[in-house]
Formats: C-alpha cells, sequence, structure tokens
C-alpha cells in the first residue's frame, strides 16, 4: 500500500512542478523588465532540479540526482552572474 501511495504522490508533485515550470516560463517571455526575466529563469532551473529529483525517486537512479545537482550550481552561478550584470553593467571588471 505505501508503495501505491509514493508512486501517486510523485506522481502529483511531477504535475505540479510542470505547472510551476510552464507559469516560470511565461515570466521569463513575458517579463517587463529584466528583473522579472531573471526571476522567471531562476524559478525555471529551481523547478527543472527538483523535476528532475522526483525522476529520480521514481526511477531510482542516483544519476538524477547527480544532474540536480550539477543544473542547482550552473542556475545559482548564472543567478548571481545576471544579477551583477544588472547592478553594474558588466559581470568581469
Amino acid at each position: 500500500m505505501s508503495g501505491v501511495i509514493i508512486s501517486w504522490s510523485v506522481t502529483i508533485a511531477q504535475l505540479l512542478l510542470v505547472c510551476a515550470m510552464a507559469c516560470a516560463l511565461l515570466r521569463l517571455v513575458r517579463g517587463p523588465r529584466a528583473q522579472d526575466r531573471i526571476l522567471g529563469f531562476d524559478a525555471l532551473y529551481v523547478g527543472a532540479m527538483l523535476l528532475l529529483l522526483t525522476v529520480g525517486i521514481r526511477t531510482g537512479s542516483t544519476i538524477y540526482f547527480e544532474t540536480a545537482l550539477v543544473i542547482s550550481l550552473l542556475g545559482f552561478v548564472s543567478t548571481v552572474a545576471l544579477a551583477k550584470f544588472l547592478m553594474r553593467g558588466e559581470v568581469i571588471e
């Protein structure tokens, strides 16, 4: 019984994450300002990372967890670089 509950929970979580990623993509495309687009990008990569984690839970494979870790590191670095670009107009001083 608990396997069925976990399977349904992961499926519902994946559907909700896809909906959240669609909302973030909408903000990324339609954002009136650059700050809104960066926020949409940030939410999009977090959603993709969490979706990969739920796929890893479903399949039991560790490669998805490692991929999610790489996505989170690259997403954080790119968010910091974009924020620095918006603040100063250049990334590398």
